[in-house]
This record gives C-alpha cells, sequence and structure tokens, in this order.
C-alpha cells in the first residue's frame, strides 16, 4: 500500500508521438517552471542582443568608439557629465580627449543596454545552476552564455583600452553576433521542452548545406566588420564597380595584415587608401558568393517542400543585399547602415536556428 501511494505521489512523465513530430516529454513541475523562467528571459534576452547590437553599430558608425574613453565608467563618472564643472572635471582627467556629449551619449546608452544584457544571461545562469532537472542542452547552453558574455564585457573593455584597434573591435563585433544568434537558440530549445512541434527532419545533404551557408555568412559579416572598423566603408563610392574599375589599385597585404601594430589611436582609421580598397572589393565579392549559394540553398529547401523556409531565407537575403547596396549608392546613411548590421545578424541567427535546433 505504501509503494502505491509513493508511486502515486511522483512527478509524472509521459510522451506523446504523432506520425512526422517530436516527442513530448513532460517534466516535474519545478523543472518546467525552470524552462519556463529561461524561455522568456531568453526570448528578452534575445531582442535586447539586436538593441545592444544595433546601438554598437550606431556608436561605431557615429565615430563615437572613444566617446568614452575610461571604462566601464564615463570621463570617472557613472553616467555622462552634464554640469559646466562636471565636464570640467572630465577634461581635465582626460586632457586628450575632450568630452563631446554627442559621442559621449551613443556609447554610455551602448554601455548601460549590454549591461542589462549581461544581468538578464547572469539570470539564466543562476536558474541553470539551480536547477538540478533542467535538460542539459538548456543548462550547458545558458551557463555557456554566461562564461562568453564575460568575455564579450572583457572585449568591451578592450575596445576602448587599445583605442579601437580593428581586431579586437571585429571579434567584438562578431562575439555579439554569436550572444545573440546563441539566445535565439536557447529560447527556441526552451521552447521546444513545453509543447510539441513538427520537426524538419532536413537530409543530411541539406544539413550540410546548411553548414556551408552558416560557414559563408560568418566569414562575409567578418569581412563587413573589417570593413567598418578599418573605416572602408568610403573606398569605393560608386555601384556595382569602384573607382570605375572590376578591381582597382588595391594592397591586399596590408589590407589584411591581422598583425598590424597596436596603436596610437584608430579612430579614423590607419590603412592607406589601396588598402582600405582591398578590404571594400574583398567584402563585395564575398557579397557575390554568399548570395549566389543562398539563392542555391533557398532553390534546394523549396523543392524539398520546405517552401515557407525558402521563402525567410530569400527574404532576409533580399533584404541584406538591398541594404549593402543602399549603403553605397546613398553614402552610407547611419540608419541604413545599422539596418545594415542587423540584416546581418538576422541572416546568420535564422540560418543558425534552422540548423541547430534539433541538435
Amino acid at each position: 500500500m505504501i509503494e502505491r501511494i509513493k508511486v502515486l505521489l511522483t512527478w509524472p512523465t509521459f510522451s506523446l508521438t504523432w506520425p512526422g513530430q517530436n516527442k513530448l516529454i513532460a517534466s516535474p513541475a519545478k523543472d518546467m517552471l525552470s524552462v519556463r523562467s529561461i524561455k522568456i528571459l531568453s526570448f528578452c534576452s534575445g531582442i535586447m542582443g539586436f538593441v545592444v547590437v544595433a546601438l554598437g553599430a550606431w556608436t561605431r558608425l557615429a565615430d563615437a568608439g572613444l566617446g568614452c574613453p575610461d571604462w566601464p565608467g564615463c570621463y570617472g563618472f557613472a553616467t555622462i557629465p552634464i554640469s559646466p564643472e562636471e565636464i570640467d572635471i572630465a577634461n581635465t582627467k582626460f586632457p586628450d580627449t575632450p568630452y563631446e556629449v554627442a559621442k559621449a551619449i551613443p556609447e554610455v546608452v551602448h554601455r548601460y543596454f549590454a549591461a542589462a544584457l549581461g544581468f538578464m544571461i547572469t539570470c539564466m545562469a543562476f536558474i541553470a545552476i539551480r536547477s538540478k532537472e533542467l535538460p542539459s542542452d538548456i543548462k550547458n547552453l545558458s551557463i555557456f552564455l554566461f562564461i562568453w558574455v564575460i568575455l564579450q564585457g572583457t572585449f568591451g573593455y578592450w575596445t576602448v583600452s587599445l583605442k579601437l584597434w580593428p581586431q579586437v573591435v571585429t571579434t567584438h563585433l562578431m562575439s555579439g553576433f554569436l550572444t545573440t544568434g546563441l539566445l535565439w537558440l536557447l529560447y527556441f530549445k526552451a521552447k521546444d521542452r513545453l509543447q510539441t512541434r513538427q520537426t524538419w527532419d532536413f537530409s543530411g545533404s541539406t544539413k550540410k548545406f546548411f553548414n556551408i551557408a552558416l560557414v559563408l555568412v560568418a566569414i562575409q559579416i567578418f569581412l563587413g566588420a573589417w570593413t567598418s572598423t578599418n573605416y572602408a566603408s568610403y573606398s569605393c563610392v560608386d555601384f556595382p564597380l569602384c573607382q570605375g574599375q572590376v578591381i582597382p589599385e588595391s594592397n591586399f597585404k596590408e589590407g589584411f595584415n591581422f598583425l598590424q601594430g597596436i596603436g596610437p589611436n584608430y579612430l579614423g582609421g590607419q590603412l592607406d587608401h589601396e588598402s582600405r580598397v582591398a578590404i571594400h572589393i574583398t567584402h563585395r565579392f564575398g557579397a557575390v558568393v554568399v548570395t549566389a549559394f543562398l539563392l542555391f540553398l533557398s532553390y534546394h529547401l523549396f523543392v524539398r517542400k520546405f517552401r515557407i523556409i525558402a521563402l525567410g531565407l530569400m527574404l532576409f537575403l533580399g533584404l541584406q543585399v538591398l541594404l549593402g547596396i543602399s549603403n553605397v549608392i546613398f553614402a552610407l546613411p547611419l540608419l541604413v547602415a545599422v539596418g545594415h548590421n542587423l540584416g546581418g545578424l538576422l541572416l546568420i541567427t535564422y540560418l543558425g536556428v534552422l540548423r541547430l535546433r534539433e541538435q
């Protein structure tokens, strides 16, 4: 009798399956509460990730990367100096970088939103560590994100302390993309633990094509970041040619010299014109390769009945190409350039979640 009572009091687990669908595995109520909490936090963090990337792009494109020459404060203050007395103190502390409120605002806003994102990721890691029955994939990803966001904050510090060294700024940008993409992957994994959905059941060849697409898009994002951090966006002001030529005079050796020295200050860039042209046209040729392969992948998905996925991919790709061309034609307007950053983030997040959601 006692054994029967123990069985009745045991948390129920069950599985329901339908053709073409995942198993629905109900976990203990306490565990489900942890999954729901992480689902909510990862959704909010994923949105915040897009906001932080947009603010980072705004800061970089407004030449405000050194709007606050110290870190984590701003001219020694927790917020931007406002009163005349505070501004005098700021200029006295940092005579080599006179205070400019128009540049300090983007930098401080970016930092505060990044700190809020870090706090939410910390909360998810705390829940993951405390919950003993949390699925291992959700637990491990939550803890990894906590470690990764600490590293991302370190890159933020180095971005300022090393005076916008392109290698660090590029890594900082790509790390932000990875953080946001993993947050959305975590959200969908948590969501899948709470409800049944149809599986995509991609074939081996389709998975390989997704892997290639992810690598190509990641390389293209790196090239875009390298173009931006070396201030090479204005090196080709016409389209589709560059200075009236397919390949104008360029210096690829110096343009992609990743061992260039540190300092003293990279605001505005230090490379010569030919090196910046080399970076810019490489980014353009990369865009052609990526566009061609993603169109092929869209066709591949479409003929295999994954039509909604294919249409979504073509939509995000078309938007990104349009924004990239607009950057050149309209001389890098701020909103378009920020949108181009977000377009790249949206594209690689879309591909990454599709590929890794069912792992």
